[in-house]
């Protein structure tokens, strides 16, 4: 087991998506995203607008920085002065080889990768965390991963918390709705376990909240990329469409299960866009809340970091 009195500092990088900082941010971190290929003027003034609608810019560099210090928090509460905690982005500063960096000019022994989505998907986690290693990998510094905490039970108890209560303001046969980013169905039929982490999410939170499955949950997807190929569906918007056109629901709540912050996702593609599209069919619409710095959450990921860390001590890596 870690002994928390001994001189050894642990890494901790918590990996996040990242958004613009100031508008003029925008185009850049929209030509990361799509690899190098600036946007065409359309595509940037389509996404400058969605920004426009929630305000001008996300909260989400925010709420991960207080994410970062929540989690950096919980783990002093727990050992003092061990952990070191740093952000590391995907698609902005600072970005992951940043916050590798930053952790091993600080001298840790170790890097813990903690990525702020709950559900594995070698796509998403697995992408973050191969950043991570390769970052470090030159100085000598193992990075250990934590892949999924998809049935987290402070997570579960938080969703199943605020879905119970909104419940309760809604009509009657109102259908909820779990969901999560699309990714490329290529990606699906190669193996990966995306859907499955997903589906484990929703089972957990229907089960805490006693609903069942189809005819009081079922599983949507949303945000799908602007690529040829196909992405995972159902869409989030066809299936209410769906349940208007067969009058089998007179509401819907969402829960992103998907996504832990308050961002472009959830405050365009949902709150605006989604329930717009509800609304416009009849239905009513509500959306559970996102943990962004919740206590009992990121202090049960801190839990998770020392787990792993133990658990690397125990087995004599690094």
């Amino acid at each position: 087991m870690a002994d928390p009195t001994t001189d050894a500092r642990i890494g901790v990088v918590l990996m996040a998506y990242g958004t613009p900082r100031t508008r003029d941010e925008i185009e850049p971190y929209y030509t990361d995203i799509r690899r190098g290929r600036p946007p065409t003027p359309e595509l940037l003034a389509e996404l400058t607008a969605r920004y426009d609608a929630i305000g001008g810019l996300s909260p989400l560099k925010a709420i991960t920085e207080a994410q970062r210090d929540a989690l950096a928090a919980a783990l002093d509460a727990l050992h003092p002065g061990r952990y070191v905690v740093e952000l590391g982005l995907k698609h902005a500063e600072p970005m992951v080889e940043s916050g590798v960096a930053a952790l091993v000019d600080a001298g840790v022994e170790r890097i813990v990768g903690l990525v702020l989505a709950p559900h594995y998907s070698s796509y998403s986690i697995g992408q973050y965390l191969d950043r991570a290693r390769t970052a470090a990998a030159p100085h000598g510094v193992e990075v250990v991963g934590i892949e999924s905490w998809a049935t987290e039970h402070a997570f579960v108890d938080f969703l199943a918390t605020d879905l119970r209560r909104r419940l309760t303001t809604m009509p009657p046969r109102t259908k909820v709705l779990f969901t999560a980013h699309s990714l490329p169905v290529r990606i699906i039929d190669a193996g990966d376990p995306y859907p499955d982490e997903l589906r484990s999410t929703a089972v957990a939170v229907a089960e805490a909240v006693g609903l069942g499955e189809w005819s009081d949950w079922a599983i949507a997807w949303q945000s799908a990329g602007r690529t040829p190929e196909p992405w995972i569906g159902p869409d989030v918007l066809q299936v209410i469409s769906d349940l208007a056109a067969t009058g089998e629901a007179s509401g819907v709540i969402v829960s992103a299960c998907g996504f832990v912050a308050d961002h472009l996702e959830v405050l365009y593609d949902l709150d605006i866009e989604a329930a717009a599209h509800a609304r416009a069919l009849g239905l009513a619409f509500d959306r559970t809340a996102s943990v962004n710095a919740d206590a009992a959450v990121m202090a049960a990921l801190a839990r998770r970091v020392v787990e792993i860390d133990e658990h690397a001590v125990g087995s004599g890596e690094g």
